[in-house]
């Protein structure tokens, strides 16, 4: 794969690129080692692209899981505890927190790595809110964000996200004080 768009969150790019360039250089290491086309194996079933062949996210998340593992990144997972005392007065929760955590997919020298080849959600969820708690936790000081671009998920399932509107949002969200230094890494075939 290669990397075909570059966006700096907050500064993200600048100081991943000063401050943490090995860590960097491997995160493209990873990017440039993913065959893509290993990964166009899923047999459409959607009336819109009925029998066409399409990039499987999940193998594509596998492939970038072994290649960062293989360089010692490792997912970073907090347990959760819920909090009951917002309930309402008379209110009795079935539900209980046991069992729930947050992960961040991959973590090294205070670096955070999210991958998401999938629904937009994710990728708003996790430069706007995992980073920050996983920042707030003491885990990582800058994240990196790798997504499709547009020209990669015309070849995946409807409904996956990419780089050129998740860039939009940001532009027109603005920095938060509470955000951190992200850099957005649009990948490609």
């Amino acid at each position: 794969m290669i990397i075909g768009g570059v966006y700096s969150f907050k500064g993200g790019g600048e100081i991943i690129a000063s401050r943490y360039h090995s860590e960097l250089r491997e995160i493209e290491e990873v990017i440039a080692s993913v065959e893509s086309t290993t990964y166009k194996i899923k047999v459409s079933k959607e009336k819109t692209m009925l029998g066409r062949m399409l990039y499987k996210p999940g193998a594509l998340n596998a492939a970038f899981r072994q290649e960062f593992e293989a360089r010692g990144w490792r997912k970073y997972k907090v347990p959760c505890e819920y909090p009951t005392e917002y309930y309402t007065r008379g209110y009795v929760s079935r539900a209980s927190s046991r069992g729930a955590f947050r992960e961040i997919d991959f973590v090294k020298n205070r670096v955070g790595v999210e991958v998401q080849f999938g629904k937009y959600a994710f990728m708003v969820y996790n430069v706007c809110a995992k980073m920050t708690i996983f920042h707030n936790l003491n885990v990582i000081d800058v994240g990196v964000e790798i997504v499709p671009l547009k020209d990669f998920v015309d070849e995946m399932s409807t409904g996956v996200s990419y780089f050129e509107q998740f860039v939009w949002d940001l532009e027109h969200r603005g920095v938060a004080d509470i955000d951190i230094p992200v850099l957005v890494l649009g990948v490609t075939v």
